[in-house]
């Protein structure tokens, strides 16, 4: 199904050929004044410089050319050439229909998917996740779900950092405090236990005090890098703690995220590729890419085009340990092995920005991808508190992400049972439900680059451009239907008519652009979009329902086609909140 704004445009077009002037010219936007027409076309004004002729002379010609448009109901030429245009009420409902009954609303399914790799959570185990890991995992989730709908194939990956020195410290601290345990006995060949022999809590603990230790005491950390090295070199003893370590901590991350309603396909992480860096490290010294500078093994990954300083992607330290350049690029070599991504997405804070273009470089350059890979980095800026620094807690710790997630429900949990009769239970589960709408909502409405302010008051607020405020509006939908349903409406029975009023006709159009915004989300990584279209399409919403009769409309036509137009609403905005990463619940 096409675009209507290209259905516009191509009416345009032809006007503008039959009118004697270039096609190209007739190119159709939204109108920048909504209080004077819906769509626009600006074509005159640059038709003026090729034609010799004045923009409105011109703007008049193509306009006596629509006179009898079956899709413009008005073009009109205003000075100095515009032209303003007017959707017929017949044509507009005829779009709708076609996109009720069209899979995924008629929008258009590519000829060839892609095939995406999307690296986004980014967590640790052994540590528990932050409020730092927020912005990640559901501007990750959201672009995951968008680009699934727009129909491509998208593997979503969390890419756990389980490897290297934060593991030889947690290792040395059990170690320290359960001398005992069998995993440090050399001379012990059984089978380990299958329980670890600690909790998530226990480890979440144990990790900051090693780190703290390891930085005051040499001999410490000595232990630490020799028990990082047993466990790199496949001491069995080490491997199987390391696998509790691990299995523990997915086990906790999974719960957190899907607190979160985010969900990964891998569970992969550093450790998943650490047998793959020596060949691939041979490879690039055999190349001839790769080069000893000051005792480490570096890439020149500089262009002549570039205008600032780009330093040498380092491959080995030193000591000839790896780094996280080395994981990166070996995961980026065992992905393009795998699954033959069309492209790579990464999704970390703005300011590795710099680290990743060196990555990416130095993959084209070693050849560990195709000439055709696309290597995409989207950087987040920073979720900060009202005193526009980091978001800290009351005390000026970093903040847990369980934490957050559990005030911001029970700040909704409060709002919710003012002035509703509901029980405890009930509005438990409707306030969990909409306090992820606030969470995500808060987040994603702002362009993933910039840093935002996070305002509990606001972000759970029922009023303006907020999750909750949407929630609120598709509950309102589903309360006027299941009425509907109830004095005996048939909700299959029903097919929308021509907009009577300003405002149903406004709300019909907002429902038009579903199909233009969402492949601009998709091709523009940018959830904001959905956002923006979401509040433009509730505020059409309510303010449609203010002005309208819908149940006690008396004449039974009207009311169906009515009906009709809530129940494309609400499924075109259920589909929207989808993408973002939340639900709504049946009552509020």
């Amino acid at each position: 199904m096409e675009q209507l704004i290209d259905l516009l445009t191509l009416e345009i077009q032809n006007a503008f050929e039959a009118a004697g002037y270039d096609r190209s010219l007739g190119r159709v936007t939204l109108s920048n004044r909504p209080d004077l027409c819906e769509y626009q076309c600006n074509g005159a004004m640059a038709g003026a410089k090729l034609y010799h002729k004045a923009p409105v002379a011109i703007a008049k010609d193509v306009a006596e050319k629509l006179a009898d448009s079956a899709v413009l109901k008005e073009a009109a030429a205003v000075p100095p050439g515009f032209l303003n245009l007017k959707v017929s009420e017949n044509f507009l409902t005829g779009y709708l229909e076609e996109m009720a009954k069209s899979p995924k609303f008629g929008l258009k399914m590519p000829q060839v998917p892609l095939k995406i790799v999307m690296d986004y959570g980014g967590a640790n185990i052994a540590k528990p996740l932050h409020v730092g890991h927020l912005r990640s995992a559901i501007i990750g989730e959201s672009l995951k779900r968008i680009r699934r709908y727009a129909g491509h194939e998208v593997i979503g990956d969390v890419h756990l950092g389980d490897w290297g020195m934060p593991m030889g410290l947690v290792i040395t601290e059990l170690k320290e405090r359960m001398p005992d345990l069998i995993y440090f006995d050399d001379a012990y060949e059984g089978e380990y236990p299958a329980e670890a022999p600690f909790t998530i809590s226990q480890l979440e603990e144990i990790y900051p005090a090693a780190s703290a230790r390891s930085k005051a005491d040499p001999e410490y950390k000595a232990r630490a890098m020799e028990a990082t090295y047993k466990l790199q070199k496949g001491v069995r003893g080490y491997r199987a703690l390391w696998n509790h370590i691990r299995e523990v901590s997915v086990a906790d991350l999974k719960k957190n995220y899907s607190s979160l309603k985010v969900e990964f396909d891998l569970w992969k992480g550093e450790s998943s590729v650490h047998e793959l860096i020596p060949d691939m490290v041979a490879s690039m010294k055999a190349g001839g890419y790769a080069y000893i500078s000051d005792g480490a093994l570096v890439v020149d990954v500089k262009e002549d085009t570039d205008t600032k300083e780009i330093p040498p992607c380092m491959i080995l330290k030193s000591d000839g340990a790896s780094l996280y350049n080395t994981t990166d690029l070996a995961t980026i070599q065992e992905r393009m092995a795998l699954y033959h991504p069309d492209e790579l997405v990464y999704m970390t804070d703005k300011r590795q920005e710099l680290y990743f273009e060196q990555v990416f470089r130095c993959a084209r350059k070693t050849k560990l991808v195709e000439p055709d890979t696309k290597l995409t980095f989207i950087g987040f800026g920073t979720m900060n508190g009202k005193d526009g620094k980091p978001f800290k807690t009351r005390d000026g710790g970093v903040m847990r992400l369980e934490n957050l997630v559990q005030e911001t429900k029970n700040e909704m949990y409060q709002k919710i049972i003012e002035g509703r009769e509901m029980s405890e239970e009930e509005a438990r589960d409707v306030a969990d439900i909409v306090a992820i709408s606030a969470l995500k909502y808060g987040d994603l409405s702002n362009q993933a680059s910039k840093d935002y302010i996070f305002d509990m008051e606001r972000f759970t607020s029922f009023e303006g451009d907020t999750g909750p405020y949407l929630l609120y509006t598709i509950v309102r939908i589903k309360s006027i239907l299941a009425k509907y349903a109830g004095q005996g409406g048939d909700l299959k029975e029903v097919r929308i008519r021509d907009a009577a009023g300003d405002s149903e006709k406004a709300l019909m159009l907002q429902i038009a652009q579903f199909q233009t915004m969402i492949t601009a989300a998709s091709d523009e990584l940018a959830p904001h979009k959905i956002c923006a279209f979401l509040y433009e399409l509730a505020n059409d919403f309510n303010h449609f329902y203010h002005e309208t009769k819908i149940l006690s409309e008396e004449d039974e036509t009207r009311k169906r086609g009515l009906i009709a137009l809530l129940l494309l609403t609400q499924r075109v905005m259920e589909t929207c909140i989808d993408l973002l990463g939340f639900d709504a619940p049946d009552k509020m």
